[in-house]
């Protein structure tokens, strides 16, 4: 746990003041060995509000590869964990503009306002508002709207989201997945309680964030949810698992696969289970080997995937797939022949093609690849790619080329 903000804070680093204070303490490098005499620095100059600097700064160094200007938001260490990214909110707030053209959305867990910054620059939303029942937050939530967001929301609240404050259209909610003790998995555990937001708000488009392991089967059979499950993976991480739900949502599951380029430029796919399915459950290997993306994995979309890219599965029961080709912007391993599992015949076979780094990837086998891979005393300069895998009850390798991107 970080720093606890203060509304006084939050009032300084608001000001002009505070703003140039900010560009002095980001300046320091705040390392290990360093920040001794940095504090001392800070402190000497900005007491009481040192602390409060020094988090902020550190903040937002953390935030660079979640958070667009990152290093002007204010925001506190809990609040950047749980944030959504800003690629990941900008395309949740297209998304909502494209479906509810003209709709009025509140977020009624707006923390420091990281949905609220990409709403408010959407074109198509009606209106923002915000509410949550930390003042600092809500502070800070109306300073990073105006400051990186471009516009303030129409209404910021401090009130409790199982309270409706508003008429608006659309509900987003992202309830807490921490408590004093820790991580929470249950869904009547998290703050709010994911049924008792659905509950609420069920004569509206209901949108909850939760974590990407979320039990979505689970949901469905015991707590009765008919709606959307969306899971969404930024640049090869699953991020979130997103509930939609409310009049004319019906039930399906889909994966969003966002990118984004060395440009900034994003780009991606979406498939849902409404998809046709019928694949080859398992066959031979073809010229290449393909590990889906983990949110088509996760959303257990991978039939769908291959079926739309013309691909088969190595087994029923496991995410690889293989072909001839490789889907564009995916990944692929290119066989170069099937070996044994044994250490002996994996150490044989990479000695064999002079290789000194290997990664290794596994499905469906009990294997730790890094310690593996330290027994396999790696010697050369080639570099290859190792899938491990079962077929059947039979454990299965692969030695590839290493792994590829097609364009």
């Amino acid at each position: 746990m970080g720093y606890r903000f203060t509304l006084d804070d939050v009032a300084f680093l608001r000001g002009r003041y505070g703003e140039k204070a900010l560009d002095v303490v980001s300046g320091m490098p705040l390392t290990s060995a360093s920040m001794i005499a940095d504090v001392e620095h800070a402190r000497g100059r900005y007491a009481p509000h040192d602390a409060a600097l020094i988090e902020t700064t550190r903040c937002r160094r953390r935030a660079t590869a979640k958070l667009r200007d990152a290093d002007r938001w204010l925001l506190t260490d809990d609040a950047l964990q749980q944030a959504t990214p800003s690629v990941v909110a900008a395309h949740r707030a297209f998304e909502i503009a494209d479906r509810f053209p003209g709709a009025v959305v509140h977020d009624v867990t707006c923390s420091i306002g990281g949905e609220m910054v990409e709403l408010t620059a959407t074109d198509g939303i009606g209106g923002v508002i915000g509410s949550d029942l930390d003042r600092v937050r809500v502070g800070m939530a109306q300073y990073n709207c105006r400051e990186i967001g471009g516009d303030l929301p129409s209404a910021l609240l401090l009130a409790d989201a199982l309270t409706p404050t508003s008429t608006a259209d659309v509900v987003l909610a992202d309830p807490a997945r921490r408590s004093g003790g820790g991580r929470v998995f249950r869904l009547d555990q998290l703050a709010p309680p994911l049924p008792d937001v659905l509950m609420t708000y069920a004569d509206r488009v209901v949108i909850v964030k939760c974590a990407p392991g979320i039990d979505y089967r689970a949901l469905r059979n015991r707590f009765g949810f008919s709606g959307e499950v969306q899971v969404t993976s930024l640049d090869g991480g699953v991020r979130e698992a997103c509930l939609w739900s409310g009049p004319g949502i019906g039930e399906r599951t889909r994966a969003t696969v966002l990118r984004t380029g060395t440009d900034g430029a994003v780009s991606g796919f979406e498939i849902s289970d409404d998809e046709p399915d019928d694949v080859e459950h398992s066959g031979p290997v073809g010229r290449w080997i393909i590990d889906p993306d983990g949110a088509v994995v996760r959303a257990g979309l991978v039939r769908q995937y291959a079926a739309r890219h013309g691909l088969h599965q190595l087994d029923p029961q496991i995410a690889y797939l293989t072909g001839d080709h490789v889907p564009p912007g995916e990944r692929g391993f290119e066989v170069l022949e099937e070996v044994s599992t044994s250490e002996k015949a994996l150490r044989k076979a990479v000695a064999a093609y002079g290789c000194g780094t290997l990664e290794i990837l596994v499905r469906g086998l009990d294997v730790d690849p890094d310690a593996l891979r330290k027994r396999l005393r790696l010697k050369g300069s080639r570099s290859l790619s190792l899938v491990l895998t079962r077929i059947g009850r039979k454990g299965v390798g692969f030695l590839c080329e290493a792994g590829v991107r097609a364009v």
